[in-house]
């Protein structure tokens, strides 16, 4: 690394999710495996990778998120900045992992990376009443390196644009950023849009298994 350049720390974790019901019936095989004790998984017969976390199939949503979120959310609350995404082609579990189905109906064992973060962000903000904290959410959907604002629904997708301020720093252009004061104003601004989002995922995920079939 060149003198005076930042050092910026990303972690990656690859969680193995368990074969699908659909997937035992038509005789699908296990690819991917744990190296006992270690951060590494084996795929196929020997090739081996090496990663900051890795996650079995047996994993629960409170132990991926307790050892990969918990601490950053600390950091937030401390003026860092921090973001986690989920990669992977569809069907491999991102939607379970940042969500855990739909956020106001699944059960507290299958809540996901945000719902857990949402509440527990609130949770230290209520516990720490010498610090004044102002909480905005903004929801937008990247798909086909399109942006669309889901809080508001009816922007098209042409309005919104990333761009670099003047300070080098990167930012949404035109985006609804609503002020929250709890998990429940959250939960009643996500919901609207939450219903057909993740209704259009599920159509999407039948369409794609039907084209790869």
């Amino acid at each position: 690394m060149e003198s005076g350049m930042e050092e910026i720390p990303v972690k990656v974790a690859v969680r193995i999710r368990p074969l699908l019901s659909k997937e035992v019936l038509h005789n699908h095989q296990v690819c991917v495996r744990l190296v006992p004790n270690t951060q590494q998984i084996i795929i196929g017969k020997d090739r081996v990778f090496t990663f900051d976390f890795v996650f079995g199939k047996n994993s629960t949503q409170e132990e991926v998120y307790t050892v990969c979120i918990k601490p950053l959310l600390v950091s937030l609350t401390e003026g860092y900045n921090a973001t986690v995404f989920a990669y992977g082609q569809t069907g491999s579990g991102k939607t379970y992992t940042i969500g855990g189905g739909h956020i106001a109906s699944v059960s507290e064992d299958e809540k996901g990376i945000i719902p857990r973060a949402i509440q527990e962000l609130f949770q230290h903000i209520s516990e720490n009443h010498d610090i004044d904290f102002h909480v905005k959410v903004s929801y937008i959907e990247v798909y086909k390196e399109e942006l669309r604002d889901l809080l508001e629904l009816e922007t098209s997708v042409k309005e919104l644009h990333i761009r670099e301020d003047e300070k080098g720093n990167t930012g949404r252009i035109s985006a609804l950023k609503s002020g929250v004061l709890d998990f429940s104003c959250v939960l009643k601004l996500f919901l609207p849009s939450l219903e057909i989002a993740y209704s259009l995922l599920i159509l999407e995920k039948k369409l794609n298994f039907q084209n790869i079939n």
